[in-house]
């Protein structure tokens, strides 16, 4: 049996990665990025940079990554390839985990902040808030989502 290093196909393991992949998925997240702060600066009417480091908010940049590079292997790979299969997958498990169940999470946090609010009234007991908004909505995976599709399917 031939070394692997023969095998047709083989560049080595410093091979530059393909950006018919990478680059549509970190568009659409800038994209998303940028329309988040535009969006918050709007409504708070002034310019926030933190909200590019929390999680949650309009659209979603998790949905947009991963359907911006799910996109571009359905353009590129084919929609019946494997590697498309796998980025499908993928994709749904991180925006069902970005509106689902971080989501939940966010929830548990405000039972909790209510719960310690009393304690404190009770007993004097000082706890750190929890932070609640954790996760999107559905409609904040959807737009993101979206956002990655149409990005991935763009000729890069």
């Amino acid at each position: 049996m031939p070394p692997a290093s023969a095998s047709p196909g083989w560049t080595g393991p410093c091979r530059r990665p393909d950006v018919r992949f990478l680059l549509p998925a970190f568009v659409a997240w800038a994209i998303a990025q940028v329309t988040k702060l535009a969006l918050s600066s709007i409504r708070q009417r002034r310019l926030n940079l933190r909200v590019l480091a929390e999680t949650g908010g309009m659209p979603s940049s998790h949905a947009a990554i991963v359907m911006g590079l799910t996109a571009a292997v359905g353009r590129v790979e084919g929609l019946a390839s494997d590697t498309f299969a796998i980025a499908l997958i993928f994709s749904f498990v991180v925006m069902y985990d970005a509106q689902g169940v971080r989501r939940a999470v966010g929830r548990q946090a405000t039972v909790l902040n209510r719960l310690v609010e009393d304690m404190v009234h009770m007993r004097g007991i000082q706890e750190d808030r929890l932070r609640e908004l954790l996760g999107h909505t559905p409609f904040e995976v959807l737009v993101g989502g979206t956002l990655g599709v149409l990005v991935g399917l763009l000729p890069f």
